[in-house]
């Protein structure tokens, strides 16, 4: 089983473009790609704004290896959707065309919106998902000899709360931040977390930085895959730590340096990488250890677990 993004449609406001966006839909799924295509730019003469339309045929022409034509759609459709909820900008960096970026926050909430219904079956039945555990049990290696209690928690990018739940029992205040209403309202109905807010994870590291909280324990599952770099959420995030705090965090890895977007429009981290990010942040690094948090048809998908303290 793989996750992956839910198709997204935007309706056009022209009905007849929207119905052979539909009719598109219908030849695609029928091997038909390049009557499929057509379709698609008949609608875009109707409806030159209709982002969906633009990004199905970059997919298309993707398909059909006119990888300039898809780029030019690809282009077009992140023009059209200024919130790029297609993740138009992430085909374009996959196709070379573009440098690396943040992901827009505008996809990641469309993208996990999509998933929160079915989120936690998926993720624990489908994909072997395992990353609060491994969290949980490297936070407690780092604390050997030490009480395993934290007095506020902070859960950045908490989704439904798989991660709340594992560390609920070891902390006094636990705060869980996400970009997705819909996953937030999963995490709701958990009664797990004392403070809940919708928001980015670095606009909201930065406000409480200017709030001078602080955290003696920050968690990120599976969350810092959809960054580019660690550097920029390791400074913030130690920003909020209390003196001989702890962050822990999960992301996904290759045999590289760097930081790659892999076909499944995530980002993996090098382990140099996230040493460098580490000390950039002025952490210390505790542990980081190779494991993977989740499968992907029915293979391992490569990860690091890391836990590091401030100052």
């Amino acid at each position: 089983m793989l996750l992956q993004p839910l198709p997204i449609h935007l309706p056009s406001g022209n009905l007849i473009a929207d119905r052979r966006f539909e009719w598109a839909r219908d030849l695609e799924a029928k091997g038909d790609l390049t009557g499929a295509a057509d379709l698609l730019t008949q609608a875009l003469e109707l409806a030159p704004g209709y982002a969906s339309a633009w990004f199905a045929l970059g997919e298309l022409r993707e398909k059909l290896g006119e990888r300039d034509g898809a780029i030019a759609a690809f282009r077009e459709a992140a023009q059209a959707d200024r919130q790029d909820r297609h993740g138009a900008m992430l085909r374009l960096i996959r196709l070379g065309a573009q440098p690396a970026g943040v992901m827009p926050e505008g996809y990641v909430r469309a993208l996990f919106d999509g998933y929160a219904p079915a989120f936690d079956q998926a993720l624990t039945e489908g994909l072997s998902y395992r990353a609060p555990e491994l969290l949980l049990g490297a936070v407690q290696a780092a604390r050997a000899g030490e009480r395993m209690k934290f007095g506020s928690v902070l859960d950045l990018g908490c989704g439904t709360g798989l991660a709340g739940a594992a560390f609920r029992a070891c902390c006094d205040w636990l705060v869980g931040v996400d970009l997705s209403p819909a996953m937030l309202a999963q995490a709701r109905t958990k009664g797990l977390y004392d403070r809940l807010i919708e928001g980015g994870v670095l606009g909201f590291l930065g406000g409480e930085t200017q709030a001078k909280a602080h955290y003696h324990l920050i968690l990120a599952a599976d969350v810092f895959m959809y960054l580019d770099g660690l550097a920029p959420v390791l400074k913030a995030a130690a920003r909020v730590l209390a003196p001989s705090g702890l962050i822990a965090f999960s992301v996904e890895t290759h045999d590289g340096d760097g930081v790659i977007l892999r076909d499944t429009l995530r980002y993996a981290h090098g382990a140099a990488h996230a040493r460098t990010a580490l000390t950039a942040a002025g952490l210390s690094l505790v542990s980081l250890d190779f494991a993977a948090t989740r499968t992907e048809k029915g293979s391992p998908v490569p990860g690091l677990i890391v836990v590091a303290a401030s100052a």
